[in-house]
């Protein structure tokens, strides 16, 4: 039997970040960044009024008091498009729009609401300390600086400050094209009518989904049967659009091991029992599709979707990161109180759905959902985590500390 850490370490070695490529902005979204960005330029490029008003010298408001209001003369308008800021005479203000150039000599912009709006001339009804209204040059980002680091995935606000600083294209990591392939004869998909003998395809969607929320770009493939030729067809027409390929179902210890004996001439994959529970028979290693160099590494997962969402989580979901270009891998794991007992199959690592409460200031606690030694597809979908126990446990007492992994919290 194989231990979980052999097997990650397998994984890992095998799953090599996608080669950096230079993209377009709007093609850049969802990608991790494959070096640091630097501003190419300070934004916003001078002092910038941060809303509408009057922009003063503050020493010429310094005596504004309650229903007694200072009045200046109004010398200019000035718009966020105007190239150059003006410079502001004493004893005067500029109105000014939002995003427009703070005049050379005002050090803070009056909101509107603070005065009587006044055109040719301004009444000032309250005090405003100096600096007030105004963001000043570089505010969002300095010329030269590392804004978004390496790493990082880009979200709506690093496309936003890549827009901001005047950037077309960024060098990403791709996301991984991920093909997830159901196995069996039995499997029908979602909504097809029920027949006898037939069972709905549940993991082809939700392993699917499971590496969209990576970031993958996820392709579900049609059912494959397990007719042996066949199979080997689907897989290798599916091998040719894949970064990395997940098969679920066909796993079993006699004749109907059928995904072992397909991939096992195609590629170098191994199948054991890996020393966890649920899931214990897996499938893994690379494929060269073309014999171009370029092994696609190769998950078989069981067909049971609770064994098959472990075995995700434990190896698939960091091998996706780290082709992705992510530096960190792994899901956060906290230490719960567990709220009952439970049963521990001897020598395997257990992972069981749970419900996961508490804060790190009040302390967490964990609570399984369903039957530990036979989890369900009902108390995985409630489930907000996974308890995690480990191989030489046989029992988990009430009060018990035990690991618990962080799934996507719900709601």
């Amino acid at each position: 039997m194989r231990s979980i850490q052999d097997q990650l370490q397998a994984v890992l070695a095998a799953a090599q970040p996608v080669h950096p490529l230079d993209v377009v902005l709007a093609d850049a979204a969802g990608c991790v960044l494959a070096e640091d960005l630097h501003a190419p330029v300070s934004v916003p490029a001078r002092p910038v009024a941060a809303h509408d008003g009057y922009a003063v010298e503050s020493g010429a408001i310094v005596q504004v008091t309650p229903g007694r209001p200072v009045v200046l003369p109004v010398a200019h308008d000035v718009a966020p498009s105007d190239d150059e800021p003006l410079r502001l005479a004493p004893a005067h203000a500029v109105r000014v729009s939002s995003g427009g150039p703070v005049p050379v000599g005002a050090d803070v912009v009056v909101p509107v609401g603070y005065t009587d709006r006044g055109t040719a001339r301004v009444e000032i009804h309250r005090p405003v300390p100096a600096g007030e209204g105004i963001r000043a040059a570089g505010a969002d980002a300095r010329e030269g600086e590392v804004v978004v680091p390496a790493g990082v995935r880009l979200g709506a606000s690093q496309i936003g400050l890549a827009s901001a600083l005047g950037l077309r294209r960024l060098r990403v990591h791709p996301r991984p094209r991920v093909v997830v392939l159901p196995v069996g004869d039995e499997l029908v998909d979602a909504g097809s009518p029920h027949e006898s003998g037939k069972v709905h395809d549940a993991n082809g969607p939700m392993l699917t989904t499971a590496a969209l929320a990576v970031g993958a770009g996820a392709h579900l493939a049609a059912v494959a049967p397990d007719e042996r030729a066949r199979l080997r067809e689907a897989i290798e027409d599916q091998l040719v659009r894949a970064d990395l390929l997940v098969v679920t179902g066909g796993l079993g210890d006699g004749p109907h091991d059928t995904v072992r004996d397909v991939l096992g001439p195609l590629g170098e994959v191994r199948f054991d029992h890996v020393a966890m529970s649920p899931g214990r028979r897996l499938g893994f290693g690379t494929v060269d599709p073309d014999g171009a160099g370029l092994p696609v590494p190769v998950f078989a997962l069981p067909g049971d979707p609770v064994a098959a969402t472990v075995a995700f989580e434990v190896f698939v979901r960091p091998a996706l990161r780290a082709i992705a270009g992510y530096t960190e891998l792994f899901r956060t794991t906290v230490s719960a109180t567990a709220t009952q007992g439970w049963t521990v199959p001897s020598g395997l690592r257990q992972f069981v759905p749970a419900t996961l409460t508490g804060s790190p200031a009040t302390g967490y606690r964990v609570a399984p959902l369903g039957d530990p030694l036979r989890p369900d597809l009902g108390s995985l979908a409630r489930a907000n985590a996974f308890a995690v126990v480990g191989e030489r446990a046989t029992l988990v007492e009430p009060g018990q500390t035990v690991h618990a992994l962080v799934l996507d919290s719900h709601g």
